[in-house]
């Protein structure tokens, strides 16, 4: 809503559209085109294995790279966009997304994998994670912050599961250069839009964000003058203060485990297991986006369910089916797709990003104001123990010549993972 507020003059003009919904819009593409960088490590391994050699546990290792930063770099993306703004960061975040991807495909050596992949395109994807979709929601939004970070949300899950059939396709057709330029080229129609379209704040068009009042307007001229950097040391503060506690170390371990039963072994081993079977890899590629169809329906599902029953018994029992559908995986994979592994990819896809509500919803209530900023810590620790998991997941396959005993291993982590959650204290009025 445009306001003109001079005094004696007409009432203030409406547009039909808001500005927030058009860099809301903007965001949601980068988002996007980052998604589809974190599924394209899982198309790779056959192929660079095949090509130079390398073993699945050095391929890996430039996975885990990736991932670990990733993680990392999520916390202190909201530090750098206050620092110097969202338009900078993620023009940046594009770029470097673009060389790593261009770089791989003149790579000769295991290091400039883990250089390419690991740091520039980890910390770029890093940049424009869950961070950058909380900055644009509290910065654009006052009415529908919930609709608006549910959709930045699933725009991450829809790149990856729109643009992994298309990827592996490619890969399978006209080798694996092809896809990692056609990622390329998704970055770079992204980044002029961001140029262009993405603004900081409200207040640097003369609009107030969507549904807010003079104060709220007020209120964002007064952070947008903050002084340059206090937000990177609150974020340090704030993890030495949480580090304290008993329940951020549980809520780090049980999403640590959380994302090595997912992004580290699914999105990375997935494939290339099933490929070890007898399935293609494009129709096992097939498979994982529709995991990623219903990993929509299955937060969305959660989030409501966050709502009226204690976030901890959700936790222990998304952890406790996935470790049994994990446990069951090697017992279902072959050639061929059977309604046994339609089942399995039914239900992983509901629980594997349903652990995002509860966790969330356990920061806030422990944390209060700092929620958001521990919660980036925490998925810090997603990241790494998806980085550790994809490292062990080659490295049991050039041990063992299979990835079963990888499944079986993360499946008894998915159950401690349960345990975990159960042993968090909530505050006595939330409980």
């Amino acid at each position: 809503m445009r306001i003109t507020e001079s005094p004696g003059q007409r009432p203030p003009v409406r547009t039909r559209v808001h500005r927030a919904w058009l860099v809301a819009g903007v965001a949601a593409l980068a988002i996007v085109a980052a998604g589809a960088f974190t599924t394209m490590a899982g198309l790779l391994v056959g192929p660079l294995h095949r090509e130079f050699g390398w073993s699945r546990s050095t391929i890996g290792f430039g996975a885990s790279v990736n991932m670990v930063l990733y993680g990392l770099t999520a916390p202190f993306a909201a530090a750098l966009m206050d620092r110097f703004g969202m338009r900078r960061v993620v023009g940046g975040a594009l770029a470097a997304v673009a060389t790593g991807a261009l770089f791989t495909t003149v790579m000769t050596e295991p290091w400039h994998f883990a250089l390419a992949w690991g740091v520039l395109v980890g910390t770029g994807c890093g940049s424009m994670a869950m961070a950058f979709a909380a900055t644009v929601t509290d910065r654009w939004f006052v009415r529908r912050r919930g609709l608006v970070t549910g959709a930045l949300t699933a725009a991450g899950v829809f790149g990856q599961f729109v643009f992994l059939p298309l990827l592996s396709w490619i890969v399978d057709r006209y080798a694996w250069r092809a896809g990692t330029v056609t990622l390329v080229v998704a970055a770079l129609v992204a980044l002029p839009l961001v140029l262009l379209l993405l603004r900081d704040s409200p207040t640097d068009v003369g609009l107030r964000p969507y549904g807010a009042p003079e104060h709220a307007a007020r209120a964002s001229r007064e952070r947008s003058a903050t002084v340059p950097g206090t937000a990177a040391l609150r974020t340090v503060h704030v993890l030495v203060r949480s580090a304290r506690t008993g329940p951020f170390w549980l809520l780090a371990g049980t999403f640590a485990i959380c994302g090595a039963s997912t992004n580290g072994v699914m999105w990375t081993h997935f494939t290339p297991a099933a490929h070890d079977h007898g399935m293609p890899a494009t129709l096992a590629s097939s498979l994982l986006a529709t995991i990623g169809v219903f990993n929509v329906a299955g937060t969305i599902a959660s989030g409501w369910l966050t709502d009226r029953l204690d976030p901890r018994r959700l936790l222990a029992a998304y952890y406790a089916l996935r470790g049994l559908t994990l446990l069951a995986l090697p017992l279902l994979l072959s050639a061929h797709i059977g309604a046994p592994l339609v089942a399995f990819v039914v239900l992983f896809g509901l629980l594997d990003v349903a652990t995002v509500p509860p966790t969330l919803a356990l920061c806030r209530e422990l944390y209060g104001k700092d929620s958001s900023i521990v919660f980036g810590w925490v998925a810090a620790a997603h990241q790494l123990g998806a980085g550790l998991a994809a490292f062990a997941g080659g490295a049991t396959r050039d041990a063992f010549g299979s990835y079963d005993p990888l499944w079986v291993g993360v499946g008894a982590l998915c159950g401690a993972g349960a345990l975990l959650a159960l042993m968090v204290v909530r505050p006595r009025a939330a409980a």
